[in-house]
């Protein structure tokens, strides 16, 4: 069987513990210490970026906003604008029902002029006729 002597076993004992010490002082502690230091790093870095995401958001919520403003006063420009575009074709329309009323009733007066000289032109060719045909029978 084996042979396991105390003095061999105290010695390996306080080696082991020597050893376990040490590597606590310098392997352990800083290991410990670098994991605690990336732990904080990558928490703060996720904290970080959550509060850009919700910066992001408010901006976008702001954009978005400000973007429904600008349609709306687009809208109501549009509008008001058509509604003076509609006035002005209106009023133009007026003016030319009125330009157009005053050039037809000219027409007329100046056809019922035309058809006057041509009445009285028509009756002096019809005496003419007339005593000319009376003429030719009164002779013949």
């Amino acid at each position: 069987m084996l042979d396991i002597e105390l003095k061999w076993l105290a010695v390996l004992l306080v080696n082991f513990l020597v050893l376990v010490y040490v590597l606590n002082i310098l392997l352990f502690r800083p290991l410990l210490a670098l994991f605690k230091e990336r732990e904080n790093s990558v928490k703060g870095s996720l904290d970080a970026a959550k509060e850009m995401d919700s910066k992001k958001e408010e901006g976008i919520e702001k954009m978005n906003k400000e973007l429904s403003e600008a349609r709306h006063g687009a809208k109501d420009a549009f509008e008001k604008l058509r509604e003076e575009g509609l006035n002005s074709q209106k009023a133009f329309m007026a003016e030319a029902e009125v330009q157009a009323a005053a050039m037809l009733q000219k027409a007329r007066e100046e056809l019922k002029a035309e058809a006057e000289k041509a009445k009285t032109a028509l009756k002096a060719d019809a005496e003419k006729f007339s005593e000319d045909i009376v003429r030719k029978l009164v002779k013949a």
